[in-house]
């Protein structure tokens, strides 16, 4: 038994955060039904290799607003759990706000800023906001930060917890998810005294490396032992004693040039066993084939495909 088998979740997101985050539900054994506009989620045509990989396994309902304008209400009622990701203010006038749903429902509404605030937004605002772009910046981040951590992840966690207290108390809870709020969360921590820099580039101990065939190795100790043991399989003993020499940009050209006399391959051979904290800029495929996770997902549902189900059941 997967621990939310027999959790209903309705979700009315489309994109990227929210059927991330229903997705995460779904594979701890909930039943999604996404609720689509007859037009459908625009990742179908825009991205349909996510589209898939996010939303296989769900059910999919057309709602149809003109014709059928309680369905969205109807199947809500039905829910444990129901997420909405529109502009605040929208799902009510929809009839679908948090003010609609019976009492036991864990609603969660998804934001860019938070509840009340209507900016327009994407990824890439919501990091900048909350400050996560400040060392690395106009570099993108190659994941959408705010999207999967701030946003869906953190979606996951406020429904889990929600969920664990109505079985304590039989009512469900209106969740508001900040993206911003939450990204910035991310990295608060950095505020308390800590040097601003040392995991973002101050330290050349800390730091990604060209290799001879133009890839790239990871470089991280940071401990003592781990850069002692690195600088001698480097055969540059003499560099253990600088590790944290205050003109770290003349250390890092060194380690630099080193670097690029080798290909990665030999590099990872060298490294092989050691403890030294050295690793691979790996591809997104050789990262897949190297932990296992090649599995094709689930067919994602037709767009409606449970619609005339789902009407018969509740009786329209």
């Amino acid at each position: 038994m997967q621990p939310l088998a027999g959790t209903l979740v309705v979700d009315f997101t489309r994109y990227l955060p929210g059927p991330f985050a229903s997705r995460e539900l779904l594979q701890r054994g909930a039943r999604v039904v996404r609720v689509e506009t007859p037009a459908g989620d625009p990742l179908r045509s825009v991205a349909p290799g996510w589209d898939a990989a996010l939303n296989g396994g769900k059910e999919s309902v057309v709602w149809d607003l003109d014709r059928d304008p309680d369905l969205g209400r109807a199947l809500c009622t039905r829910a444990d759990v129901v997420l909405e990701g529109f502009r605040p203010g929208v799902a009510g006038r929809l009839g679908i706000g948090a003010g609609d749903m019976p009492d036991s429902v864990v609603y969660c509404s998804i934001t860019g800023f938070g509840a009340g605030d209507r900016s327009a937004g994407h990824d890439l605002n919501y990091v900048g906001w909350a400050g996560l772009l400040a060392d690395t910046a106009p570099v993108l981040p190659p994941v959408q930060i705010a999207d999967l951590a701030g946003g869906a992840l953190y979606t996951v966690i406020e429904i889990l917890a929600a969920l664990l207290e109505r079985e304590r108390t039989g009512r469900g809870r209106h969740i508001t998810v900040s993206m911003t709020h939450n990204a910035h969360r991310l990295a608060a921590h950095r505020l308390h005294g800590e040097p601003e820099q040392t995991l973002t580039g101050a330290l050349a101990c800390y730091r990604i490396y060209e290799t001879a065939d133009g890839r790239f190795l990871t470089i991280t100790p940071v401990e003592r032992k781990f850069w002692q043991r690195l600088c001698e399989l480097l055969g540059r003993a003499d560099l253990v004693e600088r590790q944290y020499d205050e003109d770290q940009e003349v250390l890092a050209a060194e380690l630099a040039s080193i670097v690029r006399t080798r290909a990665l391959a030999a590099w990872l051979e060298l490294f092989e066993g050691e403890d030294v904290m050295a690793g691979p800029v790996a591809t997104l495929a050789e990262a897949a084939a190297w932990l296992g996770q090649t599995p094709s997902p689930p067919a994602p549902p037709g767009l409606g495909e449970h619609t005339d189900a789902w009407r018969a059941s509740i009786g329209g």
